[in-house]
């Protein structure tokens, strides 16, 4: 019996494939518990026409991150924190304080979860941050953090 899956089936499928599976085994528990659903050709056609929809959303989408990539691209971003004797922060910068300048600096929102600090910034200095845009697209941008009169390292 040939299925489409609606879900993810753990070691069997993922939802959108379509796959040959035993008689019982679809009939018995894929199709009651709506996992999957069989293969005809109304079915098959409105697949195809999710996955030309989803292809579409994506490219636009991938467009454009391009775009805001190349505007991203070698951005420096200044964050005044407090400091301690030995340029030692009081707390720390974290991911969202980098997207809330950034987004103060280009005028366009980032969501605090697409930059990629592997740790806090607790020191001052100059830092590469990565602004990961898409699953196969990133921009760096340099966040300089100072203290409250202007001291860098």
């Amino acid at each position: 019996m040939r299925v489409v899956f609606l879900e993810n089936v753990p070691s069997v499928a993922r939802a959108g494939e379509i796959k040959e599976v035993k008689d019982g085994y679809g009939r018995n528990y894929l199709i009651p518990r709506h996992l999957a659903t069989p293969a005809t050709g109304v079915v098959l056609k409105q697949i195809e026409a999710q996955r030309a929809s989803e292809e579409r959303r994506t490219a636009k989408l991938e467009a454009a991150a391009e775009g805001l990539a190349q505007e991203l691209e070698g951005v420096t971003v200044t964050i005044t924190a407090k400091v301690g004797n030995q340029g030692r922060l009081y707390g720390s910068v974290t991911n969202a304080h980098v997207a809330a300048e950034l987004a103060k600096a280009t005028g366009k929102a980032i969501d605090r979860r697409r930059v990629l600090l592997h740790e806090p910034i607790r020191s001052l200095g100059t830092y590469p941050v990565e602004i990961h845009l898409t699953s196969s697209l990133s921009a760096t941008i340099n966040v300089v953090v100072q203290g409250p009169d202007g001291q860098t390292a």
